[in-house]
């Protein structure tokens, strides 16, 4: 059995995390109330999974879990990328930075509107080790928002080789296929050769 506190007080990705993880040997606390939100001052999702996973470990001596994602867009050169949840703003809500987003793309036709989700995860251990996987999902973005489940820019990122948003499909669904899906299936593999080893 492998514990975890999980670094994320987002109660949607929490509850991604164990949906994809719950037929594993992995047991995820939540983060401690009294643990504060932790500065993403890095400029890539890999340096803010593991400046947040550390920081828990470090706060709480357990094993912790980390995740940055972000929205890449080709045609806005990347953005809103490591600033996904910030795009609008720091106290933006998810609608306020789809609004953004959609606003930017304007004038871009469907077919320039291509995009890549990317999420990265860390595992970092009190003995200062850590585990870093990536998992990616290529799509495009819609002209308005579509579906109501999910969250973030769920709405209007359709993956390649469907016609859905993620945020018209079902949770098992979009488990199946998504980047965050992608990843913590690579770490469990990740965390099965290492216990193995």
């Amino acid at each position: 059995m492998t514990t975890f506190v999980l670094a994320t007080a987002n109660a949607h990705k929490a509850h991604e995390m164990q949906a994809v993880l719950a037929d594993l040997d992995v047991t995820l606390l939540p983060r401690p109330l009294d643990v504060p939100d932790v500065d993403e001052t890095e400029d890539t999702l890999e340096g803010n999974a593991e400046l947040k996973a550390r920081a828990l470990v470090d706060a709480t001596g357990y094993p912790a879990l980390a995740d940055d994602t972000g929205l890449f867009v080709a045609a806005l050169e990347g953005r809103p990328g490591v600033r996904s949840a910030r795009y609008a703003g720091e106290e933006a809500s998810y609608d306020d930075n789809v609004r953004k987003l959609l606003e930017e793309l304007h004038d871009v036709p469907l077919e320039r509107r291509g995009a890549e989700f990317r999420t990265v995860i860390v595992a970092a251990y009190p003995d200062r080790g850590s585990l870093m996987v990536v998992g990616t999902l290529k799509g495009s973005i819609t002209r308005s928002p579509r579906g109501s489940r999910g969250f973030g820019y769920d709405p209007v990122f359709v993956p390649e080789d469907e016609t859905r948003t993620l945020a018209e499909m079902s949770p098992e669904e979009k488990n199946a296929l998504s980047h965050r899906g992608h990843a913590l299936r690579a770490l469990a593999y990740a965390l099965a050769t290492r216990s193995s080893s």
